[in-house]
Protein backbone atom coordinates (compact mmCIF):
# COMPACT_ATOMS: atom_id res chain seq x y z
CA UNK A 1 0.00 0.00 0.00
CA UNK A 2 0.95 3.71 -0.82
CA UNK A 3 0.74 6.96 1.44
CA UNK A 4 -2.45 8.94 1.05
CA UNK A 5 -1.39 12.22 -0.53
CA UNK A 6 -1.57 14.43 2.09
CA UNK A 7 -2.83 12.30 4.80
CA UNK A 8 0.21 13.16 7.25
CA UNK A 9 -1.69 11.50 10.01
CA UNK A 10 1.54 9.12 10.81
CA UNK A 11 3.59 12.38 11.56
CA UNK A 12 0.60 13.72 14.30
CA UNK A 13 -1.08 11.45 16.17
CA UNK A 14 1.78 9.14 17.13
CA UNK A 15 5.00 9.88 20.00
CA UNK A 16 8.42 9.77 18.38
CA UNK A 17 11.23 9.31 21.32
CA UNK A 18 14.38 9.34 19.34
CA UNK A 19 15.85 12.70 17.52
CA UNK A 20 14.45 13.92 14.77
CA UNK A 21 16.06 16.94 12.68
CA UNK A 22 14.94 20.46 14.40
CA UNK A 23 12.85 18.19 17.14
CA UNK A 24 16.27 17.17 19.19
CA UNK A 25 13.89 15.53 22.09
CA UNK A 26 11.81 13.96 19.63
CA UNK A 27 7.64 14.79 20.08
CA UNK A 28 5.07 13.70 21.77
CA UNK A 29 1.79 12.18 20.65
CA UNK A 30 -0.84 14.53 18.48
CA UNK A 31 1.76 17.53 18.06
CA UNK A 32 2.92 17.90 14.11
CA UNK A 33 6.50 17.01 13.27
CA UNK A 34 8.51 20.15 11.68
CA UNK A 35 9.62 18.35 9.31
CA UNK A 36 5.93 17.72 7.76
CA UNK A 37 5.15 20.50 4.95
CA UNK A 38 2.04 22.11 4.56
CA UNK A 39 0.81 19.51 2.08
CA UNK A 40 1.48 16.75 4.60
CA UNK A 41 3.97 15.25 2.75
CA UNK A 42 7.34 14.29 5.07
CA UNK A 43 10.80 16.92 4.36
CA UNK A 44 13.16 14.04 5.53
CA UNK A 45 11.56 10.65 3.36
CA UNK A 46 14.36 8.85 2.08
CA UNK A 47 17.11 10.55 4.27
CA UNK A 48 19.42 9.06 6.56
CA UNK A 49 18.00 11.37 9.33
CA UNK A 50 14.76 10.39 9.37
CA UNK A 51 14.05 8.30 12.74
CA UNK A 52 14.02 4.57 12.11
CA UNK A 53 10.36 4.56 13.89
CA UNK A 54 9.11 6.45 11.03
CA UNK A 55 11.11 4.28 8.79
CA UNK A 56 9.57 1.51 10.31
CA UNK A 57 5.93 2.43 10.10
CA UNK A 58 4.70 1.22 6.87
CA UNK A 59 0.69 1.90 5.16
CA UNK A 60 -1.39 -0.57 5.92
CA UNK A 61 -4.90 -0.98 5.11
CA UNK A 62 -5.45 -1.52 8.93
CA UNK A 63 -4.12 1.34 9.48
CA UNK A 64 -4.71 3.66 6.82
CA UNK A 65 -8.52 2.41 5.95
CA UNK A 66 -9.27 0.84 2.73
CA UNK A 67 -10.44 2.58 -0.19
CA UNK A 68 -13.84 2.57 0.50
CA UNK A 69 -13.83 5.12 3.69
CA UNK A 70 -15.24 8.87 2.94
CA UNK A 71 -12.09 10.04 5.42
CA UNK A 72 -9.27 7.64 5.44
CA UNK A 73 -7.11 10.47 7.30
CA UNK A 74 -9.34 10.48 10.20
CA UNK A 75 -9.61 6.79 10.32
CA UNK A 76 -5.59 6.47 10.31
CA UNK A 77 -5.36 9.01 13.12
CA UNK A 78 -7.84 7.19 15.20
CA UNK A 79 -6.05 4.16 14.80
CA UNK A 80 -2.40 5.36 15.40
CA UNK A 81 -3.95 7.00 18.39
CA UNK A 82 -5.32 3.79 20.00
CA UNK A 83 -2.08 2.29 19.10
CA UNK A 84 -0.56 5.01 21.01
CA UNK A 85 -2.44 4.39 24.04
CA UNK A 86 -2.54 0.86 23.85
CA UNK A 87 1.48 0.77 24.13
CA UNK A 88 1.74 3.25 26.86
CA UNK A 89 4.14 2.48 29.78
CA UNK A 90 2.11 1.93 33.14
Amino acid sequence: MQCRASCGACCIAPSITSAIPDMPLGKPAGVRCIQLDAQNRCLIFGKPERPSFCIGLQPSEEMCGGNHLENPREHAIAWLNQLERSTQPF
